[in-house]
């Protein structure tokens, strides 16, 4: 568009006073045919490259390109909320017009400045490049100096100008600089019409370039819009050249010039073209179903590495073979309870190793001394069990609200606390982790207990040091004291502090900050996806290679209550989030039942097929406190408005395309999932909104409300979606247990993540929300007349999948009941718990199961 409207301007101000050169015949062939056509070429080109109008009609090409080239992003919207209550759509919109206004009186008023500065006065030659290079060099050192300060001023990296940022922020900085040096040194001989449309059209040529090799991005351009689009891009820019040399506006010194910025704008399009030649439009076979199928050869796989073993003997070389060390003390008592409870998980316990091996690297003094510690100073909100003699105690004066927590993990520890030494172990009462060590700290503490050798078979000690209890100190009175290790930073974003430097230097969430809540980062999604759907659950959960997730998840934008640690502590937490410190132990939560399935004859948990074909969620806004419009980026919000109110963006579904067996991703009006191709959801909050201090009521008003549900009327539904809260979710072990398949989205992790398989057991969707429509579609069908059967019956424009959905309920069904029942939370707290009382243990060195 600014090229466009500079090109009027100038037509107005430089082309329509310019009297039209005359157009002379060429001397031609002799034929006469030839030279009528080489009469019509040169006239034509004439009246094209020499017309006032050339750079107007240049500018009509470029801006038609860029058109079509920004609408290749209209599928690619995210789910950030912009209410509808607030009005901020169109002023938004009338903002990016103001903006589009005052870039062009900018380069207007540049290229005038330069013109006035080109002229010779009074012999002198004014240097209006001069004056512009004085001012952005003190704007420059204005910002600087502020930058400086506000880094002084600002607690840690949480000010305005962090440090992680500093190599991105310098590249920029240098290629604007660039940038504008060379704007400048052709604005005197290319004006402002002509800069806009070389840089108009690089621009261009680069987000093409850009949305088509996306790899497997979505969605798919079709060719033939990549093509015109090009070539509309390519019509423009060679145009203007040509226009400059034809019309001898150009001084002859830039004739070289010209040149050169043909040839480099042809190798640009042959380049692009090649993108456009292969790019693929539509899919041959649809992602679900190769999901399915890589699905269940991962879950194979694992199965087979998990329970490998056939007895003791084998378990125990199993685990020197996978752990490089000697089982733990009691582990012989260890494997009786778990293959008497028919255990399918034997081998592979590696989320317990990668939880407790960076407190290898701490003496076992000093576990117990951060433990007693945490336990007794109220203000951590740590609740402690005491394990003496084979039984366990619930520490005193833990704060009623969250008492049934711990009381629920002693619960667990009853079933085995006979076969565990003396300890005590400090549990976090908060749903949100605690412990979070950055990067380099972690690094070197892994290294450390790395390098540490087992000790030699010969020399092990099977059994616990004695007179343990010594070791720990008093866990009552709970207030004995005020020394801590917390910082309270609820209600703030705590992405860059806190989570982002979990990742090493080199990642994403340490290098880069997005500003662009409105579109989806497909850089930041690519690892872990095909297309719209994840295609690794773990690598979907990491956070190191997607800084967007700053603003799409409430823990990051405003945790409700969050004390955290950057020193390593023994916190055991529900659950977690990658990089965080905290040791995972299994929920008390599912354990004792808070949630339960237990349908009846009122709410009966019919067959697959037979449930209602709809998408259903409620639940209150807890993940996350909004005092100011935080609440727009929270997961729960935006699936409530993406169901409900989604006015205003654009979404991509896979359908089937017109070859039979094909799909491609359709660009449709927000509302038109539900409204025109029937998909079935219902999502609702619940009233009344909770979490919030000045927008409640916008949130009301922008997501409506709704009352509260029996949890066993859930089974109603064939799709059920879970969602984090301001921890883990409850929910999900429920929803697995049912014969309804389940949708799971977030990014907390838990104990049992490594037993779970994502497109075998549930459906993931991804926590920006962008594949739910299209995963939806694929399992519940679109119901659209599209024709007529062999049968001569309407054709749906496309059948659920009842099969695939029907399959991967059952599958999560039966492996919930094999390995996430009670006994399999009983065998993994007991291993972890031996673990721990050897790293806890003045001779941990020499201990280890010989048999």
């Amino acid at each position: 568009m600014i090229p466009f409207l500079i090109a009027l301007y100038d037509y107005w101000r430089n082309q329509r006073g310019r009297p039209n050169q005359k157009w002379t015949a060429p001397e031609g062939p002799s034929n006469a045919h030839l030279r009528m056509l080489v009469a019509v070429v040169s006239r034509a080109h004439s009246y094209v490259c020499r017309s006032r109008l050339r750079n107007v009609l240049s500018a009509v090409f470029l801006m038609a390109g860029g058109l079509l080239v920004t609408s290749f992003d209209e599928g690619r919207q995210s789910t950030y909320i912009c209410p509808i209550i607030s009005g901020l759509h169109p002023r938004f919109r009338a903002y990016m017009s103001l903006g589009v206004t005052l870039d062009t009186l900018i380069l207007i008023g540049a290229a005038e400045l330069c013109r006035e500065g080109n002229r010779s006065r009074d012999g002198r030659k004014k240097q209006a490049l001069v004056s512009w290079g004085y001012s952005f060099l003190g704007v420059a050192v204005i910002c600087t100096i502020a930058a400086f300060i506000l880094r002084k001023v600002a607690p840690g990296d949480g000010g305005f100008v962090n440090s992680h940022y500093l190599r991105s922020a310098a590249g920029q900085g240098i290629l604007v600089a660039f940038t504008v040096l060379s704007a400048f040194q052709l604005m005197p001989f290319y004006g402002a019409v002509g800069i806009s449309i070389l840089a108009g059209s690089v621009s261009i040529n680069f987000m093409l370039a850009s949305a088509l090799f996306n790899g497997q991005a979505f969605p798919l351009i079709l060719a033939s819009r990549a093509f015109a689009a090009l070539l509309l891009t390519f019509l423009g820019v060679m145009l203007y050249l040509y226009g400059q040399t034809a019309s001898e506006e150009e001084p002859q010194s830039l004739y070289g010039f010209n040149v050169f910025m043909r040839i480099f704008f042809s190798v640009i399009f042959g380049i692009v073209l090649i993108l456009v030649a292969h790019q693929p439009s539509v899919a041959n076979v649809h992602p679900i179903d190769l999901l399915i199928y890589e699905g269940r050869q991962h879950h194979d796989r694992w199965k087979s590495s998990a329970n490998g073993s056939k007895n003791l003997a084998g378990a125990v070389a199993q685990y020197r073979a996978r752990y490089n060390q000697h089982p733990p003390p009691g582990f012989d008592k260890w494997y009786e309870y778990a293959t008497s409870r028919s255990s399918v998980v034997i081998d592979e316990f590696d989320q317990i190793y990668d939880n407790l091996l960076p407190f290898r690297a701490l003496p076992p003094e000093k576990i117990r001394e951060l433990t007693h510690q945490l336990a007794t100073n109220p203000y951590n909100d740590i609740g402690a069990i005491s394990i003496r003699n084979g039984t366990a105690r619930v520490q005193e004066g833990i704060k009623p609200t969250h008492a049934w927590m711990v009381i629920g993990a002693a619960k667990i520890i009853e079933k085995f606390s006979e076969h565990l030494p003396d300890m005590d172990l400090a549990f976090n009462l908060n749903d949100e982790p605690r412990v979070s060590v950055p990067w380099e700290k972690m690094s070197v503490l892994r290294a450390q207990a790395r390098s540490q050798a087992p000790p030699p078979s010969e020399g092990l000690t099977n059994g616990w040091s004695s007179d343990r209890s010594k070791g720990w100190a008093p866990i009552e009175p709970a207030d004995q004291t005020t020394e801590t290790m917390f910082t309270d930073s609820s209600f703030v974003n705590i992405f860059d502090r806190y989570v982002g430097a979990l990742c090493p230097h080199s990642s994403k969430a340490r290098s880069r900050r997005m500003w662009d809540r409105h579109h989806i980062c497909i850089g930041c999604i690519r690892p872990h996806s095909m297309g719209q759907f994840p295609s690794n659950w773990t690598v979907a959960t990491d956070i190191c290679h997607q800084p967007d997730l700053a603003s799409f998840h409430g823990f990051f934008v405003s945790p409700a209550s969050f004390k955290v640690t950057q020193d390593l502590a023994p916190v055991f937490s529900q659950s977690t989030i990658s990089g965080f410190g905290d040791i995972i132990f299994p929920s008390p939560w599912n354990y004792v039942d808070k949630i339960k399935y237990e349908p009846s004859e009122e709410h009966p948990d019919l067959d697959y097929v037979e449930k209602e074909n709809r998408l259903f969620w409620i639940g209150g806004t807890s993940e996350g406190v909004s005092r100011d419009g935080q609440w727009q980026g929270m997961p729960r919000q935006r699936l409530t408005h993406l169901v409900n109110n989604n006015t205003y963006n654009k979404v991509s579904v896979l359908l089937p395309a017109d070859n039979p067996g094909t799909y491609s991703y359709q660009i449709l009006d927000g509302l038109a999932p539900t409204e025109k191709l029937g998909l079935n959801a219902s999502v609702h909050v619940t009233d009344p909104i909770v979490r919030c201090r000045k927008d409640c009521e916008d949130q009301k008003q922008e997501l409506g409300t709704a009352g509260r549900v029996d949890f066993q009327s859930h089974w109603n539904y064939r799709f059920l979606f879970d969602a984090d809260g301001a921890g883990f979710s409850g929910r999900f072990l429920p929803f697995l247990q049912s014969h309804s398949l389940p949708f799971k989205t977030g990014l907390f992790r838990q104990w049992f993540d490594s037993r779970v398989t994502a497109w075998l057991h549930f459906v993931p969707i991804d926590v920006r929300l962008h594949g739910m429509w299209s995963t939806l579609a694929y399992f519940g069908g679109v119901n659209i007349p599209v024709g007529v059967d062999d049968n001569g019956q309407p054709k749906a424009m496309m059948e659920p999948h009842n099969l695939q959905g029907r399959w991967i309920a059952e599958e999560g069904r039966k492996w919930a009941e094999r390995a996430l029942r009670k006994e399999d939370m009983e065998i993994y707290f007991f291993r972890l718990l031996l673990e721990w009382g050897r790293l806890t243990d003045d001779q941990r060195d020499i201990l280890g199961y010989t048999e």
